[in-house]
């Protein structure tokens, strides 16, 4: 047998090998479990970005803190000093209680702000809670088509081995030389060999030249003008 004829016996154990691994990325459980897994994979994200915000939150809850104290301190401080030495006049009295006014109106501030956001912490409790119902009854289906998938997978995974050593059993008596042919026109073909019936490629469908066909029949090293396939010949 001719390494034409070989590589054609190579290409329908590769052609096995091929779509038995499209059978397997294919598999509608293989397809939801991606499914379930980029949606696990979203509600993470949307929890790591709740837990920064809230940790955002509580920094700036401290930091109002903060600020709240210095205010207070500052207010005591003007008190203090009136009670001790009380205005010169009526300018310095009013320069006081303009003071006092700024702070108080800082503390109002900042109380407002302490208060949205202690109302916006908790809601993002409330989205934490649900995010994580959601994740858990997402973890739930899918251990469920896991477990199914995994069943599967195995015999899938079985025949394909099988497979596998068929070609490589194939591909034994064939030279370098045509298995290169043959991956080199995989990369743009698929299958890289194609039969030619009468003067027709069966790959593309195409008519062939006279002298081509000729070529074919005689058992030369052809490929198609048209999709770059090998030829065999085919009576």
């Amino acid at each position: 047998m001719n390494q034409l004829n070989l590589l054609w016996d190579y290409q329908t154990a590769d052609i096995e090998v091929e779509r038995i691994s499209k059978e397997i990325k294919r598999s509608p459980n293989r397809q939801q479990l991606v499914k379930y897994r980029d949606s696990l994979l979203s509600l993470q994200k949307n929890l790591d970005r709740i837990s920064e915000e809230v940790l955002t939150m509580q920094d700036r809850l401290e930091a109002l803190s903060d600020a709240i104290k210095r205010t207070e301190s500052q207010i005591q401080g003007i008190q203090e000093k009136l009670q001790t030495n009380e205005p010169e006049n009526t300018e310095e009295t009013e320069r006081y209680i303009a003071e006092v006014k700024r702070l108080i109106s800082n503390l109002n501030d900042y109380e407002g702000e302490i208060k949205r956001i202690r109302t916006d912490s908790v809601e993002r409790e409330k989205m934490q809670r649900d995010v994580k119902m959601r994740a858990a009854r997402t973890k739930k289906e899918f251990d469920k088509v896991k477990e199914v998938y995994d069943a599967e997978f195995k015999e899938m995974n079985e025949r394909l081995n099988a497979a596998k050593e068929k070609a490589d059993e194939a591909a034994k008596p064939l030279s370098q030389a045509y298995l290169d042919k043959y991956q080199a026109i995989k990369r743009h073909s698929f299958p890289p060999l194609a039969k030619m019936i009468g003067s027709q490629c069966t790959g593309c469908n195409m008519s062939l030249p006279s002298g081509i066909v000729k070529d074919v029949q005689s058992g030369k090293e052809v490929e198609c003008e048209t999709c770059g396939r090998l030829l065999i010949f085919s009576e």
